[in-house]
């Protein structure tokens, strides 16, 4: 471990103070900054951006996809030629392409799979881009499990934000159905029954999702009229329920439901 690549850690919220305390242990030098926080313990502090990352083998941005271009220009005369630079930011292809570009290194667009907090650098991740390689290499030495997507800039973040489409949309889904039953006063019999789905869930509960709305879509847009009548009606805006309608009365007007 005492051989781990100088580090740069660029944002120290949260995410990047728990990733930044696992390379430190492993033995890495760790330089961090961040406009508002001090760096935790063995992390050397950097007065900027170019200042943080000037010895930094691989750099880590972990600060928000907000200021990740912003932070990539301001890192880049800093850079060593050989440097990765890699956006740990949840962001859209697009900004990674930006946020690439303004870095002028090798660069690394980086999806965070889990929550940081209690994984820190054993977070899952996948990687794409010309620098991927790279940090997939020196990460999986310090226990990043990291799957190597390609050296396209955006395809890394893309997948995660595909995801992102399902795991944010059943929260809220689960939100706004919990609210309609607090109203309803039957808050703990919906939350053990949304337990039991979820617990039972396996490969072929998500098939019947698929094809049962694909095969049922009429009749279930209609459901989801009668839950947004309801939601209205209890004064929950049915943000949710008002697009899982809309959804499936998109597929019907295709003819594939009935």
């Amino acid at each position: 471990m005492s051989a781990a690549p100088a580090f740069a850690l660029l944002g120290l919220g949260e995410a990047g103070t728990a990733i930044a305390a696992d390379l430190v242990a492993a033995g890495a030098t760790v330089r961090g900054w961040d406009p508002v926080r001090e760096p935790p313990p063995g992390v050397v502090a950097a007065g900027d951006e170019r200042e943080a990352v000037r010895d930094a083998a691989i750099v880590l941005s972990l600060n928000s996809a907000a200021v990740a271009v912003e932070a990539a220009a301001a890192a880049a005369p800093g850079l060593r030629a050989d440097a990765v630079y890699a956006d740990l930011n949840t962001a859209a292809p697009a900004v990674k392409r930006a946020a690439a570009k303004a870095a002028g290194a090798a660069f690394a667009d980086v999806a965070l799979l889990g929550p940081v907090p209690g994984n820190g650098v054993r977070t899952p991740a996948l990687a794409s881009g010309p620098g991927a390689e790279r940090f997939a290499a020196a990460l999986r030495a310090l226990g990043m499990p990291v799957t190597h997507l390609g050296p396209e800039v955006g395809e890394a973040s893309a997948r995660k934000l595909a995801r992102s489409v399902f795991a944010k949309g059943l929260a809220a889904a689960v939100g706004e159905s919990l609210e309609a039953a607090r109203r309803l006063g039957c808050e703990d019999w919906l939350h053990a029954e949304l337990e039991a789905a979820l617990t039972a869930a396996d490969d072929r509960y998500l098939t019947r999702l698929i094809e049962g709305s694909l095969t049922h879509s009429r009749r279930r847009a209609e459901e989801m009229a009668a839950a947004v009548a309801l939601l209205e009606e209890l004064g929950v805006e049915p943000r949710v329920a008002a697009a899982s309608e809309a959804w499936l009365r998109s597929l019907g007007h295709s003819g594939v439901g009935r």
